[in-house]
């Protein structure tokens, strides 16, 4: 190498330095759009609702000096007289500002009746500031000097809550701030879990059923004939999820296609009851949702050569065995895929159960819509919402986890 080349290489080091900067700057800045439009559309919508099931900053925001005394407060007995001097010196601003119809709702959540006790007590106050709250109010009315009705606002004081949390897992605090599970008769959310993975293994288990029969039969057609069936496989993504849906009330309804049939054939006497329950939202959902583990299945089927299973036969295996043991066994990536998909995907249906099953086939996403569109308790919706994520994620990774430690070899 000559004296020249080498005094230009440092030149040129610093030349591809500077190639491979511009290179990595033109590569973000192609994929920034779509990392702005994620952030905005899917990250901070999805963040800031999650952070609803933690938030519990109304009555900071209401009665900001309040709050910071309630949560100095051991609890026991009635606060300090300068708590409810606070009190009664910011209910006046806090309703001026509008805060404290917000924090009203949040009431609500603790005793629907200390909403209506802080506008009385509003109402009711003296002009003249008296010299002591702590006598005043219990005079104003006498729930004021009962601890429990103190209790439930020191409950509101913090920033942040668990009580939302705990409340969808049927776990609440006592007064003593110890965690127990709630009254059984107040047990709801913990059945609603347990429901919705009972609803979702079973439409699982049966698309598996019925879907790898389907795809091993696209896989082996021939490729025309497979072409003109996978058609009518992707044919049901052409048509509306509600349309699907409402579909399946008209078959399946006392009067329907399928109970007429039954009659007419002469298997039953009386409609059976095939809609509006656990049989009717099992069946539609199945029917939604198969196409998503034919796909994984076949794409998998696809890839494996016939010839392994021809010479397992021409060894002497028989046909079934040759199949159980030489084919299946390669299609395991395909099933686990279409199954954790659909297992997923099921998780959070709500228009299907909620048209096609009853009052005890309603699955968490019901709630969820329920929370964020009827009673607008969103920190309850954000939740429920938040619970059912951190279980799609440790299935995924418990399906990742799997799949890695014992992948499949061909």
């Amino acid at each position: 190498m000559s004296a020249a080349m080498i005094d230009d290489l440092p030149k040129l080091k610093a030349q591809l330095r500077r190639a491979e900067r511009l290179k990595k700057l033109k590569a973000l800045a192609l994929i920034a759009p779509l990392v702005i439009f994620l952030l905005l559309a899917f990250v901070f919508p999805i963040g800031t609702m999650l952070w609803r099931g933690i938030d519990n900053s109304e009555m900071q925001l209401a009665l900001p000096q309040t709050a910071q005394l309630l949560q100095q407060w051991d609890g026991q007995n009635l606060p300090s007289a300068e708590v409810f001097k606070s009190l009664a010196s910011e209910l006046p601003s806090a309703q001026k500002s509008g805060a404290l119809g917000k924090y009203g709702r949040r009431l609500n959540y603790e005793d629907p009746t200390l909403k209506t006790l802080m506008t009385q007590t509003l109402r009711k106050m003296p002009i003249e500031p008296p010299s002591d709250w702590s006598q005043t109010l219990p005079q104003i009315n006498p729930r004021w000097s009962d601890p429990k009705v103190w209790q439930a606002l020191k409950n509101t004081a913090p920033r942040l809550t668990d009580r939302y949390l705990l409340a969808s897992v049927d776990v609440e605090r006592n007064a003593q701030g110890d965690l127990q599970f709630v009254a059984p008769d107040k047990k709801v959310y913990l059945d609603i879990f347990q429901r919705t993975l009972i609803i979702s293994g079973t439409v699982t288990l049966v698309c598996l059923l019925l879907g790898f029969p389907l795809a091993y039969l696209l896989a082996t057609l021939p490729t025309g004939t497979s072409n003109l069936l996978m058609i009518f496989v992707l044919l049901p993504f052409w048509t509306s999820l509600l349309v699907r849906t409402a579909a399946w009330i008209v078959l399946l309804q006392s009067g329907g296609l399928v109970n007429n049939a039954l009659i007419g054939l002469g298997i039953i006497q009386e409609p059976l009851q095939l809609v509006f329950n656990r049989f009717g939202v099992i069946v539609a959902m199945t029917h939604i949702l198969l196409p998503f583990m034919i796909l994984p299945l076949y794409s998998v089927m696809k890839g494996i050569s016939p010839s392994y299973q021809r010479a397992a036969i021409s060894l002497g295996a028989h046909p079934f065995k040759a199949f159980w043991q030489v084919y299946v066994p390669q299609t395991l990536a395909g099933v686990a895929a279409g199954t954790i998909l659909v297992f997923i995907m099921a998780l959070g249906y709500y228009i299907t159960p909620a048209l096609l099953g009853g009052p005890s086939d309603q699955m968490v996403s019901y709630y969820v819509a329920y929370y964020t569109n009827t009673t607008n308790n969103w920190s309850m919706a954000a939740a429920l919402g938040s619970l059912l994520l951190i279980a799609t994620l440790v299935l995924y990774a418990v399906y990742n986890h799997l799949v890695n430690k014992n992948p499949v070899r061909r």
